[in-house]
């Protein structure tokens, strides 16, 4: 099922910044020329259909893929605008830095981006932990939404 964000109430992130810092993790905008390690990474730690999602991110002018980084290594990522306009996802954060609070950074910062390029909803297609997305920005499910545009998709 796809969810619903509406970026017009998207609080700011007040959490984040400290919570990052705390951590040794900086979030911001990946670079066109990380696109192979990043999209390496995306394939070995979660699938080749988020690594083939995150080089679309990656392409567009800037990128919208956003990561998180511990000792200048990739710990975790959030793309948007990937296999559909206004679409958040795919993201993930490396296993042994869950609890830390990046991907909600991540989250923040995609939808912080999407905000800024005009969009009033974001939607979160074929949502995992949706307590996760409506805890953290309010996110609602959409009725009528499954399969949704992954439906019939090549078995990778």
């Amino acid at each position: 099922m796809d969810y619903l964000v509406n970026l017009s109430t998207l609080p700011p992130d007040t959490q984040s910044p400290e919570r990052m810092a705390q951590a040794g993790i900086t979030i911001r905008r990946a670079l066109p020329p990380e696109l192979r390690l990043i999209t390496s990474w995306v394939g070995d730690h979660f699938s080749q259909g988020w690594a083939s999602e995150t080089t679309v991110a990656m392409t567009r002018q800037p990128p919208t893929c956003f990561i998180a980084t511990r000792n200048q290594e990739l710990v975790g990522f959030a793309c948007h605008e990937a296999t559909a306009r206004g679409f958040f996802g795919p993201t993930g954060v490396a296993e042994e830095v869950r609890g830390l609070g990046i991907g909600r950074a991540l989250l923040f910062a995609s939808l912080t981006d999407m905000k800024a390029m005009g969009y009033a909803y974001a939607v979160i297609g074929d949502v995992g932990p949706s307590e996760f997305y409506e805890k953290a920005v309010g996110a609602m499910p959409i009725p009528n939404s499954a399969p949704g545009i992954y439906a019939g998709m090549l078995k990778l």
